[in-house]
């Protein structure tokens, strides 16, 4: 039974595959009558996730069948250290970092670089979106930007970004995702730090930007120690990046803080961005289960 729900909630997905997107949610849990378990593909590789400490017997089972085709396929437990690789279950190792695409976009992917694989796939409409509002001569600020995949579709469309993040190794794979779409790092901006520190620097010197993406990570603690925790500071993070907008720009709000009630995310982005107009945001179709990703799209008169 449990074998039937997986592959037919593939099935129902397949036609959203093709050869400009092969990174994609394949099962989402209680979304497919599957509670707590998730299968996302990249470029064939098969993630498997569950909240449970274990997986499934006969999922394992089938698993394993596959790979002696040649399916690759890991799995990882959710909410563990962000350090913690995925571990290969079936079919061929990957060991090496590889290429996946979403809607003619290049990302590299990475099994061995932890908790999160390189790409966020819930955020798939968001990046479109992104790159459809980003044109020559537009500037966007990509903020916990992680692997720039926001300033990647930013770049692509046009406009000049600013990649922003507290690590080096991903501001580093950032700018080899602006490589692999043919796009020269040289001509966008890499800023290494605390977004807080960086926003407040901007709106001294009088920098604006027409286009902000804010989707932080939902607790975070900086090089001095000082938390940040969504549920309580987001409202302080958008009036910052409100202050840095220009006239006529847009934020792009998001979190994936599951405490947070929808309700409160959108009163605290209006008190962050008091004025401005505020629409929200749908999560793909394929995320049929929780709409935990909470957007909304933020346009300064």
């Amino acid at each position: 039974m449990i074998r039937h729900k997986i592959q037919s909630a593939i099935k129902r997905r397949s036609s959203l595959l093709s050869p400009t997107t092969n990174a994609l949610r394949l099962v989402d849990g209680e979304g497919d009558d599957l509670p707590g378990l998730f299968l996302d593909t990249y470029a064939d590789r098969w993630l498997v996730s569950t909240r449970a400490n274990s997986l499934d017997p006969d999922v394992r089972a089938w698993l394993e069948s596959l790979g002696q085709n040649g399916q690759t396929c890991y799995w990882k437990q959710l909410d563990q250290h962000e350090k913690t690789d995925p571990t290969h279950l079936a079919g061929p190792a990957q060991n090496q970092p590889f290429t996946a695409t979403e809607h003619g976009v290049n990302y590299q992917i990475n099994f061995q670089a932890g908790y999160s694989q390189g790409i966020f796939l819930d955020q798939r409409l968001n990046r479109q979106r992104t790159r459809d509002h980003a044109s020559a001569g537009k500037t966007i600020l990509n903020t916990f930007a992680y692997t720039g995949a926001f300033s990647v579709c930013a770049g692509l469309g046009g406009a000049t970004t600013t990649t922003l993040d507290l690590s080096q190794v991903y501001l580093d794979w950032a700018k080899t995702n602006f490589q692999i779409n043919h796009l020269d790092p040289s001509d966008h901006f890499f800023c290494k730090g605390d977004t807080f520190h960086w926003l407040k620097r901007f709106a001294r010197q009088g920098r604006t930007f027409d286009g902000i993406i804010l989707d932080p990570p939902t607790f975070s603690r900086d090089d001095k120690g000082k938390v940040f925790r969504v549920e309580k500071d987001y409202a302080h993070l958008v009036a910052l990046a409100h202050a840095c907008l220009a006239r006529g720009g847009w934020i792009l709000c998001c979190t994936n803080c599951r405490k947070l009630d929808p309700r409160d995310f959108t009163r605290m982005v209006r008190h962050g961005a008091p004025g401005a107009t505020i629409t929200s945001l749908d999560m793909p179709t394929e995320y049929s289960g929780e709409h935990y990703l909470k957007s909304h799209w933020v346009e300064k008169a």
